[in-house]
């Protein structure tokens, strides 16, 4: 059909915004996984069938290997990567049980929201980091 345009895949991922003592978590990329050592909050793909708070909690316990609470949404996140549209779902997370730790991750890092735009994240997340920091330093 003239004018038709493929359909680009779409990835639904979630994230979890987990603040401790007026800092935020975020996580390291491992070597073997696609966009080396960029920086990320933490969470993953929402697998099919797989509700998004079901989905945070699993990939947090895979990842930093602690048992956080979902609450609300936060933010919903739009970014077009050259190969994939990707949909994250922010969630306001609580720890419940555990430390995070690096598990599956090659670090964790406690920062100060106004720093966060200075860290090599992932695209996706620099407009939620750009949010976070303008609210903490009252932007």
């Amino acid at each position: 059909m003239e004018g038709s345009v493929t359909p680009r895949p779409r990835l639904l991922v979630v994230a979890a915004l987990i603040r401790r003592e007026g800092l935020v978590l975020i996580s390291r990329r491992r070597l073997d996984q696609a966009m080396p050592n960029f920086w990320e909050f933490p969470g993953g793909k929402v697998e099919a069938g797989e509700a998004p708070q079901a989905a945070l909690v699993r990939e947090v316990r895979e990842e930093l290997g602690c048992e956080v609470a979902v609450g609300r949404i936060d933010d919903v996140v739009f970014h077009a990567y050259p190969a994939f549209d990707l949909y994250m779902l922010v969630y306001d997370c609580r720890l419940v049980s555990g430390t995070p730790r690096a598990v599956a991750v090659a670090e964790i890092a406690w920062v100060a929201p106004a720093r966060l735009p200075e860290i090599e994240l992932l695209p996706a997340d620099l407009p939620l980091a750009r949010r976070l920091a303008d609210e903490a330093t009252g932007a």
